[in-house]
C-alpha cells in the first residue's frame, strides 16, 4: 500500500492555538513509582542493577480513562524529563488524559534496559491503573520524543501477552501497548540513524543481529498497534526517513498509522513551541478521537 503524507503549512493553525484552548487541569500533585523492587532490576543477562527505574503519574482532575507512558528523548545518553515528559503530561492532563513520565535506565551499551524499563512501566499502569489511577486497562499507550521515540517504537514491537503463571501480578499482564505516538523518533539502527543513540544503545561495534532487531521498521507485523507519527523535513539529526519507515512497515502490514510530516522545525521542533509544536499536539488529538482512543473534547 502507498503510504500517504501530510504536510501541515504555518496557515492551518492561524487563530487557533491548541495550547491556548487546553482545558485546565488539576492541582493534584504527581506521584512517583519505583518500577522495579530494591536492587532488582534487571539487565537482560541475569544480572541486576542497584539503580532503579521509575514512573511518575501525573494524575488528570477527572479522568477520561486514557493513560500514556511518556519516554523522553536524549539520544539513550541523557533524558530531557522536562521538556519531553513533565510539560508533555501537564499538557495531556489537561484533556483528562493521564501522563506516565517513565526516568528509564540508560543503556551504556545494555541494549535491553530501556526496553525491559519501558515493558515494566506499561505493565504497571495495566495493572494498577485501573485500582489506583482511574485508568483504563485497554487503553494504555506509549509516546516517545527522538530516542525515546526509538524506545516507544520498540516497545510497539517488542512485547509479550504476560506470564500468567509469574509470581508478580504485574508481570502476568500484557506489555503491549494500545496504541503508539512517536514524535521525531529514531527508528532505524541502519542507514539514517541517529548515531549517538545507535552508539550509545548497541555500543561501538554492534553485531548484524542487534542492528536487525532494533531497527524496528523491521520488526513490525499485523499486531503491532497503531501508531501516529509526526517528524519535520528539515530535522538534521535524526532525518525524517526514520518517520517514513516506520510509517510505510505499518501500513504494509495493515495497522492504522498516520504520519505527519511538518515543513520545518527542525529537532525539537523550534524548541518545543510554536506552529510546528501545536500541529502534532492538535493531530494527534484529532487522531486519538478517530481511532476511538479517546472521547470528543
Amino acid at each position: 500500500m502507498k503510504a500517504v503524507f501530510i504536510v501541515v503549512g504555518m496557515a492551518v493553525l492561524a487563530g487557533n492555538s491548541l495550547l491556548s484552548a487546553a482545558p485546565q487541569g488539576s492541582d493534584r500533585d504527581p506521584i512517583t513509582v519505583p518500577l522495579w523492587p530494591d536492587g532488582k532490576a534487571p539487565n537482560g543477562d541475569h544480572s541486576f542493577d542497584s539503580k532503579n527505574a521509575t514512573i511518575t503519574v501525573h494524575r488528570p482532575s477527572e479522568s477520561n480513562g486514557v493513560a500514556i507512558v511518556i519516554c523522553p528523548g536524549g539520544g539513550y545518553g541523557a533524558l530531557m524529563m522536562e521538556p519531553e515528559g513533565h510539560r508533555i503530561a501537564r499538557w495531556l492532563k489537561g484533556f483528562g488524559i493521564t501522563g506516565v513520565v517513565l526516568r528509564y535506565r540508560l543503556p551504556r551499551g545494555r541494549s535491553s534496559v530501556p526496553l525491559l524499563d519501558v515493558q515494566r512501566a506499561l505493565r504497571v499502569v495495566r495493572s494498577r491503573g485501573a485500582r489506583e489511577w482511574d485508568c483504563d486497562p485497554s487503553r494504555v499507550g506509549v509516546m516517545g520524543f527522538s530516542a525515546g521515540g526509538h524506545l516507544a517504537s520498540t516497545a510497539v514491537t517488542h512485547f509479550d501477552g504476560g506470564t500468567p503463571e509469574a509470581a508478580s501480578l504485574v508481570e502476568r499482564v500484557s506489555s503491549r501497548p494500545d496504541f503508539g505516538i512517536l514524535i521525531y523518533p529514531v527508528i532505524t539502527m541502519g542507514t539514517g540513524t541517529h548515531g549517538g543513540s545507535r552508539r550509545n544503545l548497541l555500543g561501538a561495534s554492534p553485531s548484524a543481529d542487534a542492528v536487525e532487531f532494533y531497527s524496528n521498521e523491521k520488526q513490525v507485523n499485523q499486531d503491532t498497534p497503531p501508531c501516529y507519527l509526526a517528524h519535520a523535513k528539515d530535522d538534521g539529526p535524526v532525518p525524517p526517513i526514520n518517520s517514513r519507515l516506520f510509517h510505510e512497515a505499518l501500513r504494509s502490514n495493515g495497522v492504522e498509522s498516520e504520519y505527519l510530516e511538518l515543513p520545518s522545525g527542525g529537532h525539537g521542533l523550534n524548541g518545543y513551541k510554536g506552529p510546528m509544536w501545536e500541529a502534532w499536539q492538535k493531530g494527534v488529538l484529532a487522531w486519538m478521537r478517530r481511532i476511538k482512543v479517546l472521547g470528543r473534547l
